[in-house]
């Protein structure tokens, strides 16, 4: 592992990585392996890339669970998108949304029929082309996590105090602690610990995780993005192992506060009600996302337009769903790095710039 300075210093990820060995050599001979979960792209990122698993013993194990907004969104929800740009409406979307594979088609094939598909680098974008383009629809493709929510959300009253009658929404907005209580019910996931996603957590506070850590004993640390933020999180999960431990721990307090973005929470509060989502490959998580209020429903693309962003029917042969539940690694896919490659994706887990296929194909291959 190479670092430069602050959080990536050699000499500290050398004695973090010895401690982690250390301690785990103390529980190997009385505890199975750990499997420590991250359910954040950004996490998954940075631990291919700075090579993280290669320091940690055989029996601390990582798993990447369903922290990328784009590889969890079905293929009914792209699907309900095509059927709207083929109607001449506006799609506005950011970029890592245009090639992700709906039942058959991605935007960027429409794109190559003509449809008229903008990426967008900013949400407030999609309010310039609605006002430029008075004649026409737009449809902003709202997805993301708590992260994301807040500055998409705000289209609504911009839209308002504009005056525009020809912006709305395609909502696909997922909310992290349902999906943990789905991983941590579901027998076939092996989950142990969560290392929490630091941009959720900084919105919602690392409170919200308090249930996994009192209710399943489920030891749950936030940190940062940086190698020593995950090293420091992994060797609390183990030294919690070792002393018996079940604790929430915030070692990324200088961003995430106990009880969050009070602000943001607040604009949830105003413009949208929980509702059941679907997670690609995983299924239908009740309350697991938030929908726009009935109050707002002119903002809603699917009410609008009479769409539908369930369903869908993603390729047989892909195993993203198997890979967001940490259930195989994505070099056990047959597609993996054949049929499936960024060039070429199959699944949106290797499309995505927070994908895991991606960045196991990108680092370690």
């Amino acid at each position: 592992m190479k670092y430069i300075d602050g959080f990536r210093q050699g000499d500290a990820g050398k004695f973090l990585g010895k401690r982690i060995r250390e301690n785990a050599a103390k529980l190997a001979a009385a505890h199975p392996p750990i499997f420590i979960m991250e359910v954040c792209g950004s996490h998954t990122m940075a631990i291919s890339r700075f090579g993280i698993r290669d320091v940690l013993p055989d029996n601390v194990r990582l798993l990447s669970g369903p922290g990328c907004p784009v590889c969890v969104t079905d293929a009914g929800y792209i699907d309900a998108a095509l059927t709207l740009a083929k109607r001449d409406v506006i799609i506005a979307t950011f970029g890592d949304m245009v090639r992700v594979p709906g039942s058959s088609d991605s935007l960027a094939d429409a794109r190559s029929d003509g449809a008229d598909v903008r990426v967008c680098y900013s949400p407030a974008q999609a309010v310039d082309i609605a006002a430029e383009n008075p004649d026409r629809e737009v449809v902003f493709m709202a997805i993301g996590f708590e992260t994301t929510i807040a500055p998409v959300i705000t289209l609504i009253p911009s839209a308002m105090a504009r005056q525009l009658e020809n912006l709305s929404l395609l909502t696909a907005f997922k909310l992290v602690p349902p999906a943990l209580s789905a991983l941590i019910a579901d027998p076939e996931v092996k989950v142990d610990a969560f290392i929490c996603p630091a941009h959720v957590s900084a919105i919602i506070g690392s409170n919200a995780y308090l249930p996994y850590v009192e209710q399943h004993g489920v030891p749950c640390v936030v940190c940062g993005f940086e190698p020593l933020d995950i090293l420091f999180g992994i060797d609390n999960v183990v030294s919690q192992f070792l002393k018996g431990e079940r604790l929430l721990v915030n070692q990324y307090n200088r961003v995430v506060k106990p009880d969050g973005n009070r602000a943001a929470l607040a604009l949830f509060e105003k413009y949208l009600i929980p509702v059941d989502a679907g997670w690609r490959g995983i299924g239908v998580i009740p309350q697991s996302g938030l929908g726009i209020k009935d109050e707002f429903e002119k903002f809603d693309a699917a009410m609008r337009f009479s769409v539908s962003t369930a369903g869908g029917a993603p390729d047989p042969g892909c195993m993203c769903g198997e890979v967001l539940k940490g259930k195989i690694l994505p070099a056990d896919c047959p597609m993996f790095g054949d049929a499936c490659t960024p060039q070429h994706p199959v699944g949106p887990c290797m499309v995505s710039s927070e994908g895991s296929c991606a960045a196991h194909y990108k680092y370690e291959r």
